[in-house]
């Protein structure tokens, strides 16, 4: 018996969105990370010392490894049916994951400048703490 699985073509449109819109964002955090390390190298500051930047690679690695593994099951070439199926929850459970990690990670981030700032001067209870606080929420 086999299964003949056929996708409307707003669900193929809809299926070619979401990757299109996941590889742009995946560029675009490997893009930031680069700056990041550019930034850091000209300016003489150490790279990879903080749980921030620990925690930015790992996130990125995840990513890009759940996006391939979409890529490959979902588009192309093409998981059996029994495979995607299969995959499908846990694939949004470690995008939920991914997500979730990515919040608390820019969270962290700006924690981490605002207690930068804060040792250069910067008034703890001053205009721009609030600004980076509430930017940070």
């Amino acid at each position: 018996h086999y299964e003949l699985q056929v996708i409307a073509p707003e669900e193929e449109v809809k299926k070619v969105v979401h990757l299109v819109l996941h590889a742009i964002a995946l560029i675009l955090g490997i893009i930031g990370i680069y700056a990041a390390f550019k930034y850091h190298n000209e300016s003489s500051i150490a790279n990879l010392y903080s749980l921030h930047s620990w925690l930015g690679i790992g996130i990125i690695v995840l990513y890009g490894i759940q996006w391939i593994y979409g890529f490959v099951v979902f588009f192309y070439p093409g998981g059996a049916a029994g495979l995607r199926r299969e995959s499908l929850p846990w694939l949004v459970v470690v995008g939920l994951f991914v997500y979730i990690l990515a919040v608390a990670n820019a969270a962290i981030g700006f924690l981490e400048k605002l207690t930068f700032l804060e040792s250069s001067g910067l008034a703890k209870y001053g205009a721009e703490a609030y600004l980076v606080n509430f930017t940070a929420i």
